[in-house]
């Protein structure tokens, strides 16, 4: 990881909630609703509302639900207590997928555990998933190469990136870090506009990419110390950077990221942390206090009816299979529609599909639709796929001290936009890291590419993504000997019609209003009279200051809980204090 970029590739896939749900990403962030068919299911009697006799009352204090304490304040658990000893709550979580987990997905490949989601803890000091991870013995076996607050190979702070050209050469060191001052010197810049009220100028189009290409390449012209040759080469390192900086930001180029919102993003203290068990184990320690029977996979969810709309309208089509829907039971606000039919009546839905599921299908996936506010929300912000390519080698063919193998295309110096016809896609290719240490993972590289050429790449079959990796390393290391592979795994989450795309991040004419919007319950409280917070909305893409994170998932998932036991807590209060008559 370059000194003052942002954290590599932490993408949400496990969205929790504190004390009153648990809710769990699973297909987020990655992702995940409907088509991905993740909702959290809340089926709630309310003694208030149905104006149950005491005794009734005294019934539903039957404690039906599981609850996860994550670091709460005793007080906010006291308060839970009450609230649950006033609610009868059954929970169900439909999964479209066949595992939990969503965006976080740990393989074990040999005697190694990869990860083709989620891989780092971005950040210690008050991250809930790294203390989570922490307090379970999950970070035991940390090396302190995997403690590193600097650059995060998988790997380890030591050793050096090697920048190689697509002629065979390598970079000089000096000139690497020559380069990289002074792009990092840009990249301050780019935080200045948010964080500081620093407006933004019209030249730019308010992209990172176009400001960051223009004033990086203004400095290395006016430079009178270097000669042409190095300034070409520089100019061709600039477009390496930006593609590595568009799989950390998981977008298709830098080009398309808000640089007005760009600061927005914020990183939490302390250092990077990987689980060499595997990510998945954070996600099993939480299934731990579900019930079973909670978790149904590969239960896609066709639509969730909001607002009494399931049963004021006719739900079937022409795909109803003869009419087989098996109904729900009446007096509840939502119905979830499931793929096979049937019908779970609820109270509240937390919906934590992914931004990619939302952008592809949200006009079928409620009924009735979203706020008009909140689709313009969703179609501004931005989301794309940044996969990894898993390369197991019998020996290693690189030297001791390299930690990575950056390919920069000479060629490429003078180009305005990145972009390549399909049969280029590798072009898009940005770096192999090199997983370390050895004795856990063999002789293991792990590649980057992200944008539209991930796509393209998830359409080929193995034997081609290998053999076109294999020459692009022979190719840029100058060494025509390098073997194949002799196994290859990749991750394909923009084809994964659960999940479609990594991550989200703040394109170009969105901004953190419109995360704001996407979080907001509905049916919004100054509108309507209905029963309020029917569905409410969870994920990476609804943290405001945390997006792209497992840490930003999770705090998502804690504030919609909030949302309830607070409602609940008043309703709990305004019951209790009722004069006797």
């Amino acid at each position: 990881m370059r000194a003052g970029t942002r954290p590599v590739l932490g993408w949400s896939s496990t969205e929790t909630s504190q004390l009153l749900i648990f809710i769990q990403r699973v297909g987020s962030n990655n992702r995940e609703l409907a088509s991905s068919g993740f909702t959290a299911h809340i089926n709630t009697k309310r003694s208030l509302r149905q104006g149950e006799n005491t005794k009734k009352r005294e019934a539903y204090r039957r404690l039906m639900l599981k609850t996860i304490g994550v670091r709460c304040p005793k007080k906010r658990a006291l308060k839970a207590c009450k609230v649950v000893k006033y609610l009868q709550t059954a929970l169900m979580t439909p999964l479209a997928s066949d595992r939990i987990g969503g965006r976080v997905q740990s393989v074990q490949h040999g005697q190694a555990t990869l990860e083709l989601g989620a891989t780092w803890i971005h950040g210690a000091h008050g991250n809930p998933v790294f203390h989570l991870a922490e307090d379970n013995g999950l970070l035991e076996h940390t090396t302190d190469g995997e403690r590193s607050v600097g650059r995060i190979s998988l790997y380890t702070k030591n050793g050096v990136a090697h920048y190689q050209t697509n002629n065979g050469k390598r970079i000089p060191k000096d000139l690497v870090e020559e380069f990289s001052d002074l792009y990092n010197e840009v990249y301050e810049l780019t935080q200045e506009f948010f964080q500081n009220g620093k407006p933004v100028g019209a030249e730019s189009q308010n992209s990172v990419g176009i400001f960051t290409r223009d004033v990086v390449r203004k400095k290395i012209t006016l430079d009178p110390d270097d000669s042409e040759s190095t300034k070409r080469l520089k100019l061709s390192m600039l477009q390496q950077y930006l593609k590595v900086e568009s799989c950390e930001s998981s977008s298709p180029s830098m080009d398309e990221v808000s640089l007005s919102e760009f600061g927005e993003w914020t990183e939490i203290p302390g250092a990077h942390h990987v689980i060499p068990g595997g990510f998945v184990q954070v996600v099993e320690l939480l299934a731990q206090a579900v019930p079973a029977r909670v978790l149904r996979l590969n239960r896609p969810v066709r639509r969730i009816h909001w607002n009494r709309s399931a049963w004021q309208e006719k739900i079937s089509d022409a795909g109803d299979h003869n009419g087989d829907r098996r109904a729900a039971p009446p007096g509840h606000p939502v119905r979830v529609e499931l793929e096979d039919r049937e019908l779970m009546a609820a109270d509240h839905v937390i919906v934590t599909a992914s931004l990619g599921v939302l952008k592809k299908g949200h006009e079928s996936l409620f009924s009735p639709g979203l706020p008009e506010d909140k689709v313009l929300s969703i179609e501004k912000l931005g989301i794309s796929t940044t996969d990894k390519i898993f390369l197991e080698f019998a020996e290693p063919f690189w030297s001791p001290e390299c930690n990575s193998i950056q390919f920069v295309w000479e060629d490429e110096a003078q180009l305005e936009q990145l972009a390549y016809p399909e049969e280029l896609w590798y072009r898009k290719i940005c770096s192999f890291d090199v997983l370390y240490p050895p004795e856990r993972y063999g002789h293991m590289l792990s590649g980057w590419i992200c944008g539209e050429e991930a796509l393209l790449m998830e359409r080929c079959d193995d034997e081609t993504v290998a053999e076109t990796c294999t020459e692009l390393l022979r190719k840029f290391t100058g060494n025509p000997n390098i073997p194949k592979p002799r196994r290859i795994l990749r991750s394909s989450w923009g084809s994964n019609p659960y999940i479609r795309g990594s991550y989200s991040f703040t394109r170009v004419g969105s901004s953190g209003g419109d995360v704001e919007r996407l979080a907001m319950p509905l049916p919004y409280a100054k509108s309507t009279k209905a029963p309020l917070l029917q569905v409410l909305f969870a994920g990476e893409a609804t943290h405001r200051k945390y997006y792209s994170t497992t840490h930003g998932a999770l705090l998502s998932g804690q504030r919609e809980a909030t949302r309830l036991i607070d409602m609940y807590q008043d309703l709990y209060n305004a019951e209790t204090t009722k004069p006797n008559v």
